[in-house]
């Protein structure tokens, strides 16, 4: 079966997904994307210069697998003879979060491109969200969108778009870690982010609940690495002065060992690398890592987090860190790809 995946946003999470796939999937895959910068143009724009693209390769895939990003009902109507489509939704525009300094929220000219995910999705013969959180938000922001609508709502078009949709959970590499396993010998227990540095993963959160353990002289080390941005979130700026006195590390790190080296020297937060995690009861995290089995993981709001963290700093030597590894394994693609095998094949079967 030939594959082409088509990814307007190629880079980050969009972008390790898509050659991950291709690497374990045993299905012969190609990928056509754009450099993942200027995310509204790649809505607006990106189908156009991909459908040239397109065009122009000497490949015919039997499905097309395209991302979130793309505006599909333009790329489609662009290219000769489409073969069947299918849709994964990494995010959506209806509930993603957007940065505060954006115009566009304050001067409301933010909805098209929940418009465009809503149209893509309509014109996919497919869909697949990696979660059923996603999914549900996706409907729920649907419905909302279209109730303020003029007229012409066509709200059964939310049950079409239901009966064809699905969850495909996301693949991970997780075994490319293992190579780069280490003792944790942490003087002090360690906390790390690894996420990028941007108002979405809610780093304000993070590094005032840091701020107040500091304050109640609770011993902890902070490694901070992960994508860096020119002009740099304030949080980060304000963290580097007030909680210097623990950190070990500050910025992006050169190489994907030594990212793999902090994961697994970590104590907290990353969830594979024999760390023990503690997440937000909300949005994905209560699906995707078993709140039912694991609720000690779990924290409701900032004193919540607070109480636990504390906990678990002060008793680090008698911590199981290996306990909560299975959470992620589920997820890895050595046993993930034979899903997503069968999930396309059995499309074109249709």
């Amino acid at each position: 079966m030939k594959i082409l995946i088509v990814e307007p946003f190629f880079t980050g999470s969009h972008k390790s997904w898509s050659e991950e796939y291709k690497k374990h999937s045993k299905h012969q895959i190609e990928i056509l994307g754009l450099p993942g910068r200027f995310w509204k143009w790649r809505m607006h724009g990106g189908a156009i210069t991909l459908a040239k693209r397109y065009e122009k390769l000497h490949y015919n895939p039997d499905l097309i697998l395209a991302t979130d990003m793309l505006n599909l009902p333009v790329f489609k109507s662009l290219i000769t003879s489409p073969p069947p489509i299918a849709l994964y939704f990494h995010e959506n525009q209806f509930t993603y979060p957007w940065s505060p300094k954006d115009l566009d929220v304050i001067l409301k000219r933010d909805r098209h491109y929940g418009f465009i995910n809503y149209s893509s999705a309509l014109t996919a013969n497919s869909i697949y969200f990696n979660s059923q959180f996603h999914l549900d938000s996706f409907i729920s922001g649907l419905q909302n969108y279209l109730n303020e609508c003029p007229d012409y709502r066509e709200i059964n078009n939310i049950e079409k778009i239901k009966q064809k949709s699905s969850i495909l959970y996301l693949g991970l590499d997780l075994r490319s870690f293992d190579p780069f396993r280490k003792i944790n010998n942490n003087p002090l227990p360690l906390i790390l982010w690894n996420h990028r540095w941007e108002h979405d993963k809610n780093p304000e959160f993070f590094f005032n609940t840091l701020q107040k353990l500091s304050e109640k002289n609770i011993n902890f080390q902070l490694a901070v690495i992960g994508k860096e941005f020119k002009n740099e979130n304030t949080s980060f700026t304000i963290a580097r002065n007030s909680l210097k006195k623990h950190i070990i590390q500050f910025g992006h790190v050169n190489s994907f060992e030594e990212y793999a080296e902090w994961l697994w020297k970590a104590d907290f937060l990353p969830v594979y690398c024999n760390t023990i995690p503690l997440l937000p009861n909300r949005l994905t995290y209560p699906e995707l890592f078993h709140r039912n089995k694991y609720p000690e993981l779990f924290y409701n709001d900032e004193n919540n987090l607070i109480i636990k963290l504390e906990k678990l700093l002060t008793k680090i030597n008698n911590l199981n860190h290996s306990k909560y590894q299975n959470i992620a394994k589920q997820y890895d693609w050595g046993r993930n790809v034979t899903l997503y095998d069968k999930t396309f094949e059995n499309q074109l079967n249709q």
